[in-house]
C-alpha cells in the first residue's frame, strides 16, 4: 500500500472519529512505516493530537488493555504499585490467532458462547487484520471486587486466569468442531504440521497446536491494534463485526476504502454493569481448584482431578477405611490424613467435621476435644489443602497399621488415586 494512500485513510473523518473515541483514557502508540514503534507514552488526548500522529509515517496504531488516569505519566520503570494507582481499569480482550483463518473462524463462536454462559452481556469482536480475531468484555461489566482485592489492581493475573479458564472451557468442542471440518490431512497441510504433533490421545487431535489463544501474552502496558488500524503486513483493516456473523465474514470486508462505520468496539456507554461478574467467580473458583490438582499431581507423581462432587466411602482405600474405623496408634497422624484427603475427596468443610468427631469416637482411646477443636480451625483457616502421604512413605500408613493393600493398591502411589479410580469406574 502507498504511504499516500495510507494517509489518505486515516485522514477520513469516519476513521479518526472511531479511534479517537476508542483512544479515551488509554496510551495510543503508532507502529511506523520504518517498522518501528513511536516513543512511548504517546496519547490521543485531543483532536489535534490524532493528527501529529498521523503525520509521523503511521502504518497501524496500537492502544492499552489497560485505561489510565493519565497515559502521559507512564514510565518504562514504574513500580508495579505505582501502575495500580495510575490505572483506573482494564478491559479483558482475548486475542485468537491461528495457523488458518478459517480456525480462528470456529474458535471464536466458542469462545462467545462460553462469554455469554456465564452471563455476559457486552462482548465485542474485531477482525485482527490478518488470521484471527479480538474478542473484548469491557471493565464497566466486571465486578468491583474479587474476595478483598480491587479488580482495577489485578491486572494482568485476573486476565490471564479468565483466558486460561474459557481456554480449558472450550478446547473439547474447539477439538470436535476442527474435527468435524476438516480432515487430519486438511489440517496438517493447512497448519504445516506433522500428524504426530497434532494427534491427542483424549481429544483426537490437540486444537491448540492450530489455534493460540495464549494467556501468557497478556502483560502489564500490552498493546492490541485500535479498531479501524490498518494491519502493516496485509494491509487489511481490524474492523469490528456483529458477533453473530463471524462465520460469513470474509477477509474482503476489511479492505481499505471500501468498509462501512457502523461497527463499535470498546466505545458505547450503555453497558450492562457488573454482568461479568459470574464469569470472575467462576474463573477464579477454577483458578484455585486448578493450582490444587496442579500441585497435588505434581507431589503423588500423576494426574489428579478435584472431584465435582464428593466421592462415597464405599470407594475409599483399605488404609483410610481402617482409619475411618477407629484407631489405637497413629490418632494425630490419622486426623492428618482424614481431614486433607476428605477435602481432596470432594467434601465440604461441615461434612469433614462431622466426619472427624464421628471417628474420635470410634478411636480406642479418643484424642481430647481441644485438640481436635484446634486442628479443625487450624486447617480451616490454611488457604491450601496438604496432600496426604504417598503410600509408601515409611512413618505413616504401614507404621500405623493400617495397610492393608488390595490389587489396586499395587498400581498406585497415594490413596487419593486409588479413591477416583475406584469411583470412575464404579
Amino acid at each position: 500500500m502507498k504511504p499516500s494512500d495510507i494517509i489518505r485513510y486515516y485522514k477520513k473523518a469516519e476513521v479518526k472519529e472511531k479511534i479517537i473515541k476508542v483512544a479515551k483514557d488509554r496510551e495510543v502508540v503508532p507502529l511506523l512505516l520504518t517498522g518501528e514503534f513511536g516513543t512511548r507514552p504517546q496519547a490521543i488526548l485531543f483532536e489535534r493530537d490524532y493528527d501529529e500522529l498521523i503525520k509521523e509515517g503511521v502504518a497501524s496504531l496500537h492502544m492499552s488493555i489497560e485505561r489510565w488516569r493519565n497515559p502521559m505519566l507512564l514510565k518504562s520503570e514504574m513500580k508495579r504499585s505505582e501502575l495500580d494507582e495510575l490505572r483506573i481499569g482494564w478491559d479483558l480482550i482475548i486475542d485468537i490467532d491461528a495457523k488458518a483463518f478459517e480456525f480462528s473462524k470456529l474458535c471464536a463462536p466458542l469462545v462467545i458462547e462460553a462469554l455469554e454462559l456465564h452471563g455476559v452481556k457486552d462482548i465485542f469482536v474485531k477482525f485482527s487484520g490478518r488470521n484471527g480475531f479480538h474478542i473484548a468484555v469491557p471493565f464497566e461489566t466486571f465486578p468491583h471486587r474479587v474476595g478483598e482485592k480491587l479488580v482495577d489492581r489485578m491486572f494482568p493475573e485476573a486476565a490471564r486466569i479468565i483466558v486460561a479458564y474459557l481456554k480449558q472451557m472450550i478446547e473439547k468442542h474447539l477439538a470436535e468442531e476442527l474435527q468435524t471440518n476438516f480432515s487430519l490431512e486438511e489440517l496438517c497441510r493447512l497448519s504445516n504440521l506433522k500428524m504426530e504433533e497434532l494427534i491427542d490421545e483424549e481429544l483426537g487431535i490437540n486444537p491448540y497446536k492450530l489455534v493460540d489463544i495464549d494467556p501468557v501474552a497478556i502483560s502489564s502496558r500490552h498493546l492490541v491494534r485500535c479498531p479501524y488500524s490498518l494491519h502493516e503486513k496485509t494491509w487489511l483493516i481490524s474492523i469490528p463485526i456483529d458477533k453473530r456473523k463471524i462465520l460469513s465474514f470474509s477477509k474482503e470486508e476489511a479492505k481499505p476504502f471500501q468498509v462501512s462505520f457502523e461497527g463499535d468496539f470498546l466505545s458505547r456507554e450503555d453497558y450492562e454493569l457488573y454482568s461479568a461478574r459470574e464469569l470472575f467467580l467462576q474463573a477464579f473458583d477454577w483458578a484455585a481448584r486448578h493450582e490444587v490438582e496442579e500441585r497435588v499431581s505434581r507431589q503423588i507423581g500423576e494426574r489428579f482431578e478435584l472431584p465435582k462432587q464428593a466421592i462415597p466411602e464405599q470407594f475409599f482405600p483399605p488404609c483410610i477405611k481402617s482409619i475411618l474405623r477407629g484407631v489405637s496408634d497413629g490418632r494425630k497422624r490419622s486426623i492428618f490424613i482424614l481431614i486433607n484427603f476428605l477435602r481432596l475427596m470432594g467434601y465440604d468443610w461441615n461434612s469433614v467435621e462431622k466426619i472427624i468427631w464421628e471417628w474420635n469416637k470410634r478411636n480406642v482411646e479418643p484424642l481430647r476435644d481441644s485438640y481436635i477443636n484446634s486442628q479443625l480451625n487450624w486447617h480451616k483457616k490454611l488457604r491450601e489443602v496438604y496432600t496426604p502421604p504417598n503410600c509408601d512413605h515409611e512413618n505413616y500408613y504401614r507404621n500405623m497399621g493400617v495397610c492393608a493393600p488390595d490389587e489396586l493398591c499395587k498400581k498406585i502411589k497415594n490413596p487419593l488415586t486409588y479413591a477416583l479410580r475406584r469411583y470412575r469406574k464404579g
